[in-house]
């Protein structure tokens, strides 16, 4: 199977839409012959993921959590603060967020770049 590699410009596209461009490309939903359970998605490489857009309020209200599986160890980030560390986090995980939850995802996300 021939996998295409797709480049995408970020710069001043809006994080969320951005972000089901890619999932579409990663999971081959543009194919004819797409089916669920198949991983015959393209490469995508993402330009400019430092200069993507975020409307309204979400950079102080969007908040991420994780726990660190110690006692207390609930953490949060805000979308600002998480831009700051890691700019390439918020698009990372937007386009987690909508790939399928089974083994197919880390599959699938392994063939995404994200340059800055």
């Amino acid at each position: 199977m021939q996998r295409e590699t797709y480049t995408i410009d970020a710069a001043s596209k809006p994080l969320g839409r951005l972000a089901t461009e890619i999932a579409v490309l990663l999971r081959g939903k543009y194919k004819t012959d797409f089916a669920p359970h198949k991983d015959e998605g393209a490469f995508v490489v993402i330009n400019n993921a430092s200069k993507i857009k975020i409307t309204g309020r979400k950079l102080k209200q969007k908040t991420y959590y994780h726990h660190t599986g110690y006692p207390k160890g609930f953490r949060q980030i805000n979308l600002a603060d998480l831009q700051d560390k890691k700019p390439k986090e918020p698009l990372r995980r937007a386009v987690m967020g909508m790939l399928p939850k089974n083994k197919l995802r880390e599959q699938m996300i392994k063939r995404l770049t994200i340059n800055l």
